[in-house]
């Protein structure tokens, strides 16, 4: 059971602070094994900015025994108090995963534990959490950021993402996939590092040929796909079926369709007894040598110790 605080603050969005609540809370009837406790610098009665109150009646105290501390949100207008900074770098000092959602970015500049690091944050608020804070290295083009020990995410969808990400990485695929679908979002937005966000969906989705182009190759995962084939698919040019798809998800087809093979991978490992040989070849690997080299790559594992952590009890 991992213990989670999530920060509440007067005059938050009610919407941020749901998402880790909602993904790491189980309220929907799953198997995660996660406590998760609201706390605030000052319990009691905290509005937001919803137009209703909240009730908080747990101190930053909790920050000091929690696995996780989830930062939903902040207000950048908002100096943090030196008590509130110090619980964060206790926690992070103690062990503790420091999360980040949306402009929670904020708060985790200013505990100086990102300082010379990575974070991540919605893209209408990068260049001033750059300018406030030049020790931190600040990124506006991804979904979120997974450091190990720090996790920072964009904007408020991009905060399920990531939180989905936790859940994937202590639980697996398979309980990743289920949650996500229960709360209707794309399990497919994941990376390892880092996802890059797509470009607005197209009004009309029977427009958007670059989606029917990841359809057709995600039904195609245990045969090679080659980029003239896939663009093929969907009468377009190589050329212009790279393009179109760099700028529809920020990354090269490739990439993208190596992110879904190791999910497939993934998957199969925790939900089969299949060989890894076997698994390899229904993934699109063509043999355990290479699932191996690009689980060791993208995952910093192997096959058989991802199997031994989420296999699926039966």
């Amino acid at each position: 059971m991992r213990s989670v605080a999530v920060l509440a603050f007067d005059g938050m969005s009610p919407f941020h602070l749901s998402v880790p609540c909602l993904v790491l809370g189980d309220r929907l009837g799953g198997d995660l094994e996660y406590d998760v406790q609201v706390c605030a610098e000052r319990p009691g009665r905290l509005t937001t900015n919803a137009g209703f109150d909240l009730y908080v009646e747990r101190s930053l105290e909790v920050m000091s025994r929690a696995d996780l501390v989830i930062l939903p949100s902040w207000d950048p207008e908002r100096e943090p108090s030196g008590l509130l900074v110090e619980a964060i770098r206790e926690a992070h000092a103690r062990g503790a995963t420091v999360v980040g959602l949306c402009i929670g970015a904020f708060l985790v500049a200013a505990s100086g534990i990102a300082d010379g690091r990575e974070v991540v944050t919605h893209w209408r608020w990068a260049d001033r959490l750059s300018a406030q804070y030049p020790k931190v290295k600040v990124r506006a083009d991804v979904l979120w950021s997974d450091l190990g020990d720090l996790v920072t995410s964009a904007g408020t969808a991009a905060s399920l993402d990531c939180c989905l990400h936790l859940v994937r990485t202590h639980h697996g695929v398979e309980l990743a996939e289920r949650l996500a679908r229960a709360i209707v979002v794309a399990p497919h937005r994941s990376g390892s590092q880092a996802q890059y966000i797509p470009v607005p969906v197209p009004p009309d989705p029977s427009d958007d040929v670059i989606e029917r182009a990841m359809v057709w190759a995600r039904s195609r995962l245990d045969q090679p796909v080659s980029l003239n084939q896939w663009a093929a698919a969907v009468a377009l040019s190589r050329r212009t079926f790279t393009r179109q798809f760099r700028q529809r998800t920020g990354s090269s087809g490739q990439a993208w369709l190596l992110r879904q093979r190791l999910d497939r991978a993934r998957l199969l490992l925790e939900t089969t007894d299949e060989p890894v040989e076997r698994i390899a070849t229904e993934s699109g690997f063509g043999s355990s040598a290479a699932l191996r080299h690009h689980f060791h790559l993208v995952l910093g594992t192997t096959p058989q110790r991802h199997r031994q952590d989420f296999k699926t009890p039966r």
